[in-house]
Parts: C-alpha cells; structure tokens; sequence
C-alpha cells in the first residue's frame, strides 16, 4: 500500500508493530473506561460511534462498556492492528486503511481521535478536521497532548514522529458548527486511573 507521508508509513510498519503490544493491558481499558465516562457526561443518545485510528479497538472496547450497545466503526493504518481489533471486537466495522482514505457509510453520534492527531503529518491536520466533523453527526472528542502552540518532540528517538498543538482550537476556528460542550486532563500520575497526560476536549454540533 502506498501512503502520501512518511509518518503513515511509520505507524503502518514495524514500529506500529511494536506499539501494539506496548499499549495491550487491562488497566489501559480501565483508564479509558474511567476517562469517556467523564468526557461523555454532557453527551446523551450516543448510538453511534467512529473512530479514527483504532489501533488495537481498546477505546472501542472502553466504549463498549459504557454506552448501551453502540454501533463501533473504526479505522486504523496498521494492518496487525487492525486484524488484532476486529478479534476484540467481533461486531464492529473495522477497516483497514489510512484515516486520510477512510469515510465511514454514514457519520455516527460520535467521530473521536484519542493520541492519533499527534502522530500525522501537521500539513494534513485540515484534512483530519474535516474528516472528522463529516464523521459526526452530533458530538466530536478530540484526545490528544495538548500545547498551546506547535512544537515537535522527539519520540522513542525518531524525529518529526510526535507534534503537539491546540487541536480542539484549531477544529474549532475552521468547523463553526461546532461548540466546545467540556474539557478536561487526565494525569499520568493519576493514582487511580493514570493516561498519558492526556487532554480531551468534547465538542458538540
């Protein structure tokens, strides 16, 4: 398969091999579980849902857990991954693709990207946005590290692998449809519940 950025063809390789079985645990599920129940408080009647870069499925399966039997479609560049998650979660769509290829067959109450804005190419950020706003029909949840301003960080010793910018803001300056519904952080030291730093942002159509 070929891909328009070399970040694509990073995470569908061997790294994005790796990844896998570095991020496969049950607390991992927990934690997600612990931190959609309280980005989704505001978010009634989600029926629906899509995610962009799936990996594995275990946001899916976070979801799962928490909504009242959700239609579950995804798609992820890895092609592991993305065998590994339609195992998981036998009754979800899951495609393998890239996200930028990807559009679902219907948008669902709920389009999210959790730690994936981070890892593609800043040059094609406005296409994701408008990706995901066509994927929703009601709420967008943009959770990803959040900084102020655009900056680029080593990751794992590979260079323009990791970027960091106000990706809620900048959906929200180009998608006028959209309103922020809630914010929030979940810290790495969390004693009961620990992410990766993570902020997630709730926007509502």
């Amino acid at each position: 398969m070929k891909y328009s950025t070399p970040q694509e063809e990073f995470w569908a390789g061997e790294f994005g091999d790796h990844y896998i079985d570095r991020n496969n645990t049950s607390a991992m599920i927990e934690a997600k579980h612990a931190m959609f129940r309280r980005a989704l408080t505001p978010a009634a009647g989600i029926r629906s849902v899509v995610e962009l870069g799936c990996n594995i499925g275990l946001n899916l399966i976070a979801l799962s857990r928490l909504l009242p039997q959700p239609e579950l479609r995804g798609v992820e560049i890895n092609a592991t991954a993305a065998a590994r998650a339609r195992e998981n979660l036998p009754g979800a769509q899951i495609t393998h693709g890239s996200l930028f290829d990807y559009t679902p067959e219907a948008p669902g109450d709920l389009a999210f990207t959790c730690g994936v804005l981070i890892h593609l190419n800043p040059d094609m950020l406005p296409a994701v946005y408008a990706k995901l706003a066509s994927a929703s029909r009601r709420f967008v949840l943009i959770a990803e590290y959040y900084n102020p301003s655009p900056v680029t960080v080593s990751y794992r010793g590979h260079g323009e692998r990791l970027f960091k910018r106000d990706f809620a803001g900048e959906f929200l300056d180009v998608r006028r449809e959209f309103r922020l519904a809630d914010y929030g952080f979940v810290y790495r030291r969390d004693p009961h519940h620990p992410l990766d730093d993570l902020t997630w942002f709730l926007l509502e159509k």
